[in-house]
């Protein structure tokens, strides 16, 4: 089958052993280093094996440029042209023939694939190549092809092989039913690390690169391979490097390669650099191991890579740039010991770098989910743990993907957490683009705006380079229109917006069903109303003020526009793009148009919603009803409301209390004595901890139950002052069934009865409750009053005549042993018409003077 090119590889090595494991299980698991040969090799080695019976052998790739590489790499092994034995299907392009038996495709091509037909009829083998970097679309098609095979492949088994460069090969073993793990060691020469010194994120990147690949020139052979985060850096590189090395005698090639290039500018950046010159190619990550570009002997490194961050608090997804780990360090070195000994320029210290995180976390922990959430509802999974992953979709995310969908009117849930498509749901899951944009172009059939809505998705789709010129993506609109004039340097840029607008033309078109009513909207007003139906939480309201650049965003958040934007002070904005740091309390809009509000009444109707709120006006020190309607946290009118709803005024009062706190009702000292009483017994019985009939009265237990016992009592209360008139000491007393108000008083009486015969109250506000009284009326006592069925002894505060505190105890014994004669010695001098008798214990108790007591007792 392949030519001699390939038979050398170092994968030819395992293949006998691969074949095997194959032919004896319907899984395994391939390690292979970059550079092994596994994506050209594996595929056409097993394509005569008995078990394929001439069945399709599909490979998944995670990135379209290495899935058309790979299918071009296979063909001319082979000697045939790509649609031959081997095709290719990537997003919105197609290269397959009657003949083909190698299908390489995208990760999202496979999800689709399997919505339309989960048996795979036809198919014998599915590969996952480059599985390592744990994409959204790889995770979501293998747990999809493991339910799919156990469900409608019994009689003729799907087999799976799953092929990395540094994958845990045992973790995904371990999915697979305990595959066997085959293990290439693959041709890698030595790699010679060169380090630099150590720099932070915020450092600008690019110097430090110029200046890493014009060394790497001068001390090495061979081509240059440089990463860096992203297509802006990898454009500031290449202007800089084509200016330094305008005047080198030696020709060096400058090639950028990252995913938004046209085919020929990628072909230019992976051939080998032309006779008698060497090339610097400028990539991202892409490069680390799904290509092959030939001729490299030295890789720089920036260390940096840039990866979606969605963030579920706000809907948005932020591009972070990170270090990258140390298995991401390590490949992008072996690139440039594939063909012979090479070097690699790490531009940061070797400190840092035993700093890094050994694996990159996947994509599923920290990305969007509502293009899996759609895909899970398509295939009628409701509940995501339904399925087997290596990592289980987050819940919150998750969560926050099905809110995104409602919001797309994409899925409607009967009863709470049962969700479920809506036919217009079913439509956007056979859409191959994000649910958002897909929800658009169906929007845009609808008012006839297909054109307009498929251009906005295509700009959206890959990186704008008009985006400079101010927010207003009405301007980059204009130029692809006709309207204004295209930069001569942007014509490439043009062209392949327009080619990826008629795709999504035939793709919209082919799924479209036209409304029973058309939806008028103005010609200038389209792009708003496409743009906010797609990203409804992103509509912009301007603040109130001077600042006319503030925005306050339906999800909640504040955003700002550049101060000296032809966008500030519209009242409304569409926004499609907003960008910010974690962390930070305001972000960036970075693309919108113009909004009118007079479509929340029409087109964009499905998206207000309309609630009755009763606030509490502080001025007014009383409550207002409203009805207003709102899209997300952005109030677009209101309306006083004739007639407050009994549910929203109960919840407007008890707000008031739980803002204002308890005080704002009419305690007095006896009602705080009593929750103070009932307060003890609660404890109490929670320390047996064997049940517990008394209730939790202390703020946190009150304020939690605020609806089941105060708002009974609330329904004469219009302002502030009317809850001073409430029957507090009513309100809570109800709460004490019978016979517990019985047991409050034979347990935590409210007054005690002393030796001298007098009734004494306790203060149980404080911890031990506390017995105010005074010394001469506590004589003869040596056990001091206890509560709570004699298990709580009470402080005794001794009080002199003048009811001055002398003495705290809780054992009266052992104050009239130490502490009474001290006291009797200090006292009897300042109050001598007092007793103060040298035995305490054998007095007679008594409230009066001597005289006042020995009268008594002679009458």
């Amino acid at each position: 089958m392949p030519n001699d090119a390939s038979a050398q590889l170092p994968i030819h090595a395992v293949l006998p052993e691969l074949r095997e494991a194959l032919s004896a299980r319907h899984e395994a698991v391939l390690q292979a280093p970059p550079g092994a040969g596994k994506t050209t090799a594996v595929p056409l080695a097993l394509l005569d094996e008995a078990w394929l019976a001439g069945q399709v052998v599909l490979m998944v790739e995670p990135r379209r440029m290495a899935a058309r590489n790979a299918a071009l790499r296979m063909a001319d092994m082979l000697g045939e042209s790509v649609g031959d034995t081997v095709g290719y299907r990537i997003r919105l392009d197609t290269c397959v023939g009657e003949s083909t038996r190698v299908e390489v495709i995208t990760e999202g091509i496979l999800a689709r694939r399997l919505q339309r037909d989960p048996e795979l009829a036809g198919v014998g083998l599915v590969i996952f190549d480059e599985f390592h970097e744990r994409s959204l679309d790889s995770d979501l098609g293998l747990a999809l092809a493991l339910q799919a095979r156990e469900l409608f492949r019994e009689g003729a088994p799907l087999k799976l092989l799953a092929m990395s460069a540094t994958l845990d090969g045992e973790a995904v073993a371990a999915l697979l039913d305990d595959a066997p793990v085959i293990t290439s060691r693959g041709r890698q020469y030595p790699v010679d690390i060169v380090y630099g010194a150590p720099y932070q994120l915020r450092d600008p990147i690019v110097p430090r690169v110029v200046d890493a690949v014009l060394r790497a020139l001068r001390e090495r052979e061979g081509s240059v391979l440089v990463f860096l985060p992203g297509q802006a850096e990898i454009n500031r590189a290449a202007r800089e490097l084509t200016r330094a090395l305008g005047e080198s005698p030696e020709p060096v090639q400058v090639c950028a390669l990252y995913g938004g290039l046209s085919l020929k500018r990628q072909q230019l950046a992976i051939a080998p650099a032309p006779p008698g010159q060497r090339k610097v190619v400028l990539a991202t990550n892409i490069a680390e191991t799904s290509l092959t570009i030939e001729g490299i002997h030295i890789v720089v490194d920036s260390g940096l890579a840039r990866e979606a961050q969605f963030d579920a608090a706000t809907g948005v997804t932020r591009l972070n740039t990170r270090r990258i780990s140390r298995a991401s360090a390590a490949q992008r070195a072996g690139r440039a010991g594939r063909l012979a000994p090479g070097a690699c320029y790490r531009l940061w210290s070797e400190e840092q770098h035993r700093q890094l995180v050994a694996h990159t976390s996947p994509e599923i922990l920290h990305a969007d989910l509502a293009p899996l959430a759609l895909q899970l509802l398509a295939w009628g999974v409701r509940d995501p743990a339904e399925l087997r992953w290596l990592d289980t979709p987050p819940a919150g995310p998750y969560q926050q993907a099905l809110g995104i969908l409602a919001a797309c009117d994409a899925v409607l849930s009967p009863a709470p957490g049962q969700w479920q498509l809506t036919p217009h749901g079913v439509r956007l899951a056979q859409m191959p683009l994000h649910p958002r944009l897909a929800h658009m172009l169906l929007l845009g059939c609808d008012i006839h705006a297909g054109e307009t809505a498929c251009l906005i998705a295509a700009v959206l789709s890959e990186r704008n380079p008009l985006q400079d010129g101010g927010a207003d993506l009405n301007r980059t609109l204009a130029v692809l229109l006709g309207e204004a004039r295209c930069p001569p340097e942007y014509r490439g840029w043009f062209r392949r917006t327009w080619e990826q607008a008629r795709r999504y033309a035939r793709v919209s078109t082919g799924v479209h069903q036209p409304r029973d009513f058309a939806l008028q909207v103005a010609a200038r007003d389209v792009t708003g109303v496409l743009l906010a139906a797609a990203y409804p939480d992103r509509l912009a309201r301007l603040r109130p003020g001077a600042d006319r650049s503030a925005y306050l965003l339906a999800n909640g958040r504040s955003a700002r526009l550049p101060g000296d934007d032809e966008l500030c002070g519209e009242p409304w904005l569409a926004t499609a793009e907003v960008g910010g740091r974690r962390g930070e309390t305001e972000d960036r809009i970075y693309s919108a148009v113009p909004l009118s509000e007079v479509y929340f009444d029409s087109a964009l109707l499905s998206l207000v919603r309309t609630e009755d709120k009763v606030v509490w006006d502080d001025v007014k020190e009383r409550f207002v009803a409203e009805r207003r309607r709102c899209v997300g946290r952005i109030v677009v009118g209101s309306e006083a409301l004739a007639e407050v709803p009994a549910a929203a005024r109960a919840d407007a009062l008890l707000g008031v209390v739980r803002q204002r706190g308890l005080d704002i009702l009419p305690w007095n000292n006896a009602l705080r004595q009593w929750r103070a009483r009932v307060n003890l017994l609660h404890q109490q019985a929670a320390e047996r901890g064997n049940g517990n009939p008394w209730p939790d009265l202390s703020d946190e237990g009150l304020l939690g139950s605020l609806r089941d016992w105060l708002l009974p009592w609330l329904d004469g209360v219009e302002r502030l002052q009317d809850f001073a008139r409430l029957d507090l000491r009513a309100a809570l007393q109800a709460l004490l069934p019978w016979p517990l108000p019985l047991e409050l008083e034979r347990q935590a009486p409210e007054r005690i009865a002393v030796p001298s015969g007098s009734n004494v109250s306790v203060d149980y506000t404080v911890s031990p409750p506390v017995l105010a009284v005074k010394l001469q009326e506590m004589f003869g006592c040596e056990d001091g009053p206890r509560v709570c069925d004699g298990g709580l002894a009470l402080s005794i505060h001794l009080l002199s005549p003048a009811g001055r505190p002398l003495q705290v105890t809780q054992d009266l014994a052992s104050f009239w042993r130490n502490g009474y004669p001290e006291v009797r010695k200090e006292m009897r001098g300042r109050y001598p018409k007092h007793p103060w008798p040298e035995d305490p214990v054998g007095a007679t108790p008594t409230r009066h003077t001597r005289a006042r007591q020995a009268a008594e007792g002679s009458g």
